[in-house]
Formats: C-alpha cells, sequence, structure tokens
C-alpha cells in the first residue's frame, strides 16, 4: 500500500488475441496512458499498517506469469469456496491462488495453495478502456474454510455505497512510489469520494467504478495491490483497479454492485 504522491504518468494495457491453454485470451503490451497496479513483485499500501495475521482470511495471493512469460502477482479475495474474485488485468497463464497468507516469505501450516482451472474475465473489459476491470477465478479444489481461510460477503444488486464512507483495503503491494512489494500482508483506511474528484480519468465511469482516496491525505493501494478488495462495513464494494503512478489519491475501483449479476451467472453456471 502506498502513500501516495500521484500516478501521473499512466499506462494503458492494449490487449491482443493470443491463444493459451485456457482459450483466447487477449496479450498486453503499455503504451502512454493510466497506470494498472498489477504488480511485478507487487505494489503495496501507501503508508498503511501491518495487518494482524489471518485477520483477514477472504484475502488471496495470485502468482502468475503474463502473456510475455513474466512472473507477476496480484491480490483477490475468496468468496465461495472454488471462487476467488480480482481484477480482470490480473489475468494471465497459470495462475496459483495461495489462501491463509500473511508472510508471503514464511509458509505456515495456515496456506492453502490452488491451482486456478479455469478464468471469468468480464467479457466487455478490453485494455484500452478501464471499466469491466474484474475476473472470476474458479478452483481445481474447493478451499477449506478455516480461522485463516474464509469467504466475504458481496453487496445486493446496483447497492450504491455513498461518498463519504470509510473503507479499508489490504494487499501485498508496493508501500511506496519507488519500493518494492510488501512481504506482509498491509492495510489503510480509505474514504470513498464523490465522483467528480475522478473526473481527471478519462474513462471513468461512476456506475461501473468507485473513485476512492482522499486527495489531501498520503494512504493508497498502489502496484501490486491489484485485485483486491475495498471492504466497507464488513461488505466487499469494490476491485482495485488503477490509479496515478506516483499513487496520489484518488484511485478507482471496480464497482462490485452492478457486476452481481454477472457474477452470480458464473457462480450458477460453474
Amino acid at each position: 500500500m502506498l502513500q501516495s504522491s500521484g500516478w501521473d504518468t499512466y499506462y494503458l494495457v492494449i490487449w491482443s488475441f493470443c491463444d493459451t491453454a485456457h482459450g483466447l485470451w487477449r496479450k498486453p503490451r503499455q503504451e502512454p496512458g493510466q497506470l494498472v497496479l498489477r504488480g511485478d513483485r507487487g505494489g503495496e499500501i501507501i503508508q498503511g499498517t501491518e495487518c494482524k495475521p489471518h485477520s483477514r482470511p477472504y484475502m488471496a495471493y495470485l502468482e502468475f506469469n503474463d502473456f510475455e512469460g513474466r512472473p507477476r502477482y496480484c491480490g483477490g479475495f475468496l468468496i465461495r469456496q472454488n471462487f476467488v474474485l480480482t481484477a480482470a488485468h490480473c489475468a494471465g497463464r497459470s495462475i496459483t491462488v495461495t489462501l491463509g497468507v500473511h508472510n508471503t516469505k514464511k509458509k505456515e501450516n495456515t496456506w492453502q495453495k490452488l491451482e486456478v482451472v479455469k478464468q471469468f474475465p468480464h467479457p466487455k473489459y478490453i485494455g484500452d478502456t478501464f471499466p469491466h476491470d474484474i475476473m472470476l477465478l474458479k478452483l481445481k479444489e474447493k478451499a477449506n474454510l478455516t480461522l485463516a481461510v474464509g469467504t466475504v460477503p458481496l453487496p445486493s444488486n446496483f447497492y450504491f455505497v455513498p461518498p463519504g464512507t470509510m473503507c479499508w483495503v489490504a494487499g501485498w503491494g508496493s508501500t511506496g512510489v519507488t519500493k518494492p512489494g510488501s512481504d506482509t500482508l498491509q492495510e489503510v483506511k480509505q474514504e470513498l469520494m464523490n465522483p467528480k474528484a475522478c473526473s481527471h480519468f478519462q474513462n471513468f465511469n461512476h456506475n461501473l467504478q468507485l473513485c476512492v482516496g482522499n486527495p489531501r491525505k498520503k494512504h493508497s493501494a498502489f502496484k501490486g495491490d491489484s485485485g483486491g478488495p475495498l471492504m466497507c462495513a464488513g461488505v466487499a464494494q469494490g476491485i482495485v483497479s488503477y490509479g496515478q503512478k506516483d499513487a496520489k489519491p484518488p484511485s478507482v475501483y471496480t464497482r462490485l454492485s452492478h457486476y452481481r449479476p454477472w457474477i452470480n451467472k458464473i457462480l450458477n453456471h460453474n
């Protein structure tokens, strides 16, 4: 998690099609635009604090290779024993999900490492526009629910969480603009902003996205936090999507309530 100063130089992910074991996928390349928060070793929470170990049992640590074979990681969260929710820009080859993680470098008996057998990126997601940055991952096996591994509730259909609401975001992303990813899970409190605060993001859509993070503060999510949940009163209301390259708030999150019908359809048919 970062203490932001702002991400004013951006990168857009442009997708071209390529064939993989999972079917027809889109291969990313970067061009000038906005910064997607996927990590190389990861992005962190800026100006956050370390979570109490296993206090967020729904958190998932995703490791994968991108479409050019480079190792990447993202966050995600368990919504059903065999399904994880994350960002669509975290799509890649051979995704492995680890649950029950606090420190990614110190294996514990709480860990459950599970293979992803199918990726469901939203069909309307394309790299040159950021709305619909949401993806479901089906796990090969069901997770065992324990004190360190649990599911998280989602909002009801089309519920609009109001601006001014205080929420939390967690991740293993960068703790500073020039810093590497965090080994331990970090968390930071974030304020939901009026959509006007995100008017500088060309493709921001209030119906599909949330504007998160007070621009007068220096707390934010950053590279590597992508795909993690925005938790408001115990409910996952958003997914970390993108922001400014210097990590200055606000940043943009996918609005989960809009996608409940799509999520339910995938879960019911798989």
